[in-house]
Order: C-alpha cells, then sequence, then structure tokens
C-alpha cells in the first residue's frame, strides 16, 4: 500500500512496488487524461510532473514517487503556467488527433513554471521528448510562445 500526493489530495493505492505510475494513475485512481504511448519514456505522452518537473510516468514505479507530489493533466490548469498553456492551446486550436497533447502541455507548463520567457532554444529542449504523430509542432511552438505573452 502506498500513500501518493496526486493533484493535491492524498491517495491510497494498493500497487506493487514495481507497478509504474501511469497505471497507478489511470488503473488504480481512474485519472484517465495521462496517456500510455510507448511504454519506454521515448514519445512524452504520460508526461506528469514530480514536484513541478516533468517525468515519465510509464516508466517511473509507485516505489520511486515517494513524498514528491503528482500533478496529472487533469489539474495542471489549476497552476498559473498550466492554466496559460491550456488557454493558449485553445486559442491557437493546437489540437489535430489529442492523444499526445496531454504529455505536451505538462511538458510546456513545466517550461513556462521554470522559464516564463522562453527562447526557442528553451522550447526545442523542453519538448524535445515529446512526439506529435500528427505533426503539429508547430502549432506547438506558437501556443507557448502565445502563453509565454500572456495567452
Amino acid at each position: 500500500m502506498f500513500t501518493v500526493n496526486i493533484n493535491g489530495q492524498d491517495q491510497q493505492v494498493d500497487a506493487t512496488p514495481e507497478m509504474p505510475l501511469l497505471w497507478v494513475l489511470r488503473d488504480l485512481v481512474g485519472l484517465t487524461g495521462t496517456k500510455f504511448g510507448c511504454g519506454i519514456a521515448q514519445c512524452g505522452a504520460c508526461t506528469v510532473h514530480l514536484d513541478g518537473r516533468p517525468a515519465r510516468s510509464c516508466v517511473t514505479p509507485i516505489a520511486a514517487v515517494g513524498q514528491r507530489k503528482v500533478t496529472t493533466i487533469e489539474a495542471i490548469g489549476d497552476t498559473p503556467a498550466g492554466r496559460k498553456v491550456q488557454q493558449a492551446w485553445l486559442d491557437l486550436d493546437v489540437v489535430q488527433c489529442g492523444y499526445c497533447q496531454s504529455g505536451q502541455i505538462m511538458s510546456a507548463a513545466a517550461l513556462l513554471a521554470a522559464h516564463p520567457a522562453p527562447t526557442d532554444a528553451d522550447i526545442d529542449s523542453a519538448m524535445a521528448g515529446n512526439i506529435c504523430r500528427c505533426g503539429t509542432y508547430v502549432r506547438i511552438r506558437a501556443a507557448i510562445k502565445h502563453a509565454a505573452q500572456g495567452a
């Protein structure tokens, strides 16, 4: 049994220590906004925040979370950066199929929380691990810049 702070609430979960955080969130807690993409931390669809920093939940065992606070796409809009990013995504109609977008938003929100006025290099670095099979990269970059300007 593990106690995990997810989106500001302590959750008791009955999981094996090696169970990935992704499956804890989706299968045990019922938060399905975080997506399974590749299972090897290469696509970014499963990105969540651990104490405000992006982490790939598909390869993070629940035992490794410890006391860190988990934030998922369901609660990122409660943060100033997350709110700006979500609004920018809507303003610029970023989403095409949408599958990768929760991970994209989580990475972008972490970037803006750490660097409110990111350079192109900052954006490239922060978003490098997030794959969009629909190719909405131009709209993603524009939305990050829009959010940085105050969306």
